[in-house]
């Protein structure tokens, strides 16, 4: 069982007086990422003095999703939240009381906007679920609605496959292994957006900017009132979607693992940097050259790897966003 520490959950709802959609916001899943808070602290001052009103359905805002991590002021408190979201009966951690508070408050919205940011200096971007589908790993049924809405956040980037291919990645290093261990692990590839998914309901995330860039609280701010006025929770003119001729629309499609420890990159890489065919990725501890198998963009490479874990991502340009949002 996990100490108890002097530390709380809030959330706070607003609620119209017209039916309409339960959307959920959240900030501060990872605790150095505060653009979030930032965002939904600011609309809820406009609410709470009068200059937005609640007309249709509600909207509930976690400013703070992981206090212990926010007040740490680093990613997360015993380990990451946006991992192996579950409720448990015999919470391990931290990171588990929350998921016990904060899973059946998912469960009781149909949509989420989950506010962060990254490390690196790049533009912001929209991860979206899976395509519709009946399959065991993330069946899904409204991918329509998703991506008609990650089109009105205010960017121009978007990302699929996570966890289809983080699967993969899973299966591979398993091979063999039992049926049970190894929906376990793949357990560990659901977060705040597949879990909300997994109950019936749409997610996105979004990722508004680097850590300390001054202008993406502005981006999460936008994104809030884009989704309340798409969603007709507030009274506004509907936001205009992204035309699809200038968007950047990317499948992940490869994971690569560290094997050793001293597998290494050949360089510093950056998240959506482009590869070419054959450009040489790393090295493996015994020299061998680890090369691009395909043109696309490099995502998420990680130099702490530690070894049999998740390197980098491959993506490559996707395919018919648009049949999904029409």
């Amino acid at each position: 069982m996990t100490q108890e520490r002097p530390l709380q959950f809030k959330s706070i709802n607003y609620t119209g007086l017209r039916p309409g959609p339960r959307l959920i916001i959240t900030g501060a899943v990872h605790g150095n990422e505060t653009c979030g808070t930032k965002g939904i602290e600011r609309v809820m001052a406009q609410i709470d003095c009068g200059e937005i009103v609640i007309r249709s359905g509600s909207v509930t805002f976690v400013p703070v999703t992981n206090p212990l991590a926010y007040q740490l002021k680093q990613r997360s408190g015993e380990r990451n939240l946006n991992r192996n979201l579950f409720p448990r009966d015999d919470p391990q951690d931290f990171e588990d009381q929350i998921a016990n508070w904060l899973c059946p408050l998912l469960a009781a919205h149909d949509v989420l906007l989950d506010l962060h940011s990254f490390n690196a200096q790049s533009q912001p971007f929209c991860m979206v679920g899976p395509r519709n589908n009946e399959g065991t790993l993330q069946p899904f049924r409204h991918a329509q609605q998703e991506r008609a809405l990650a089109r009105r956040l205010g960017v121009r980037r978007f990302v699929d496959g996570w966890l289809a291919t983080y699967g993969q990645g899973v299966q591979r290093r398993m091979k063999g292994s039992e049926a049970a261990q190894l929906e376990m692990v793949l357990r560990y590839g659901v977060g705040t957006t597949e879990y909300m998914r997994s109950q019936g309901g749409y997610a996105l995330t979004l990722e508004c900017g680097q850590h300390a860039d001054p202008a993406a609280p502005d981006v999460a701010y936008r994104a809030i009132m884009n989704t309340l006025a798409f969603l007709k929770v507030i009274d506004a003119p509907q936001p205009e979607p992204i035309a699809l001729e200038d968007m950047e629309y990317l499948s992940m499609v490869a994971v690569h693992d560290k094997l050793a420890a001293g597998d290494q990159f050949s360089r510093t890489w950056s998240s959506f940097e482009d590869v070419a065919t054959g450009d040489i990725i790393g090295h493996r501890a015994d020299g061998t050259p680890v090369t691009a198998e395909f043109d696309g963009k490099i995502l998420f490479p990680d130099v702490n790897a530690a070894p049999n874990n998740e390197w980098y991502y491959m993506t490559r340009a996707g395919q018919d966003f648009e049949r999904h949002t029409e």
